[in-house]
């Protein structure tokens, strides 16, 4: 049976690099798995679920306001520079997921958590500012996989015209 017969669902998602002006790209820090800090945490970009009916450019913005406080129209985001897709069973929902990222520069931003849904109100513990230097070789696992590399190009003036293949993380 080809894998798509067995899965439980397909998740689309839009995801947001937040650039500040030091070159720092902000990412949230979130248990594995909920109500587990023995099961570790991972870091990762703001960002979530497409709406059926919504552009990938939208659901960005969109989550970008909920996750950071930051309202950007989407077509001040730039991209978008980078893809990834896979199998993965999260606990909370298994099959295929789908990431699309932009890029959205800012001077700087006072990050604002107060958006966040009941779901990352109980999984997301911390939120910081990375530099590349720092992405590559973190203490925990950072998703998504390749984004050291992605930052140095994008700080670089290098943005891609198409979007980059990524690793997949799960």
């Amino acid at each position: 049976m080809p894998i798509l017969g067995r899965l439980r669902g397909r998740r689309r998602s839009a995801r947001v690099l937040l650039v500040d002006g030091g070159g720092r790209v902000l990412l949230f820090r979130s248990l594995r798995e909920p109500g587990r800090p023995a099961a570790g945490y991972c870091w990762f970009t703001p960002g979530g679920g497409v709406h059926r009916w919504e552009r990938t450019a939208r659901a960005a913005a969109r989550e970008l306001a909920e996750e950071t406080g930051l309202s950007v129209p989407h077509t001040e985001l730039t991209g978008p520079v980078a893809r990834t897709a896979g199998y993965a069973d999260l606990g909370w929902k298994q099959g295929w997921f789908s990431d699309v990222f932009y890029l959205c520069r800012v001077a700087r931003h006072d990050v604002d958590t107060g958006g966040f849904e009941a779901h990352e109100r109980a999984t997301i513990v911390d939120h910081r500012w990375w530099t590349a230097g720092e992405l590559t070789a973190p203490e925990e696992e950072v998703y998504p996989y390749g984004l050291a590399g992605l930052l140095t190009d994008i700080l670089a003036d290098r943005v891609p015209a198409k979007p980059v293949r990524l690793p997949w993380h799960h």
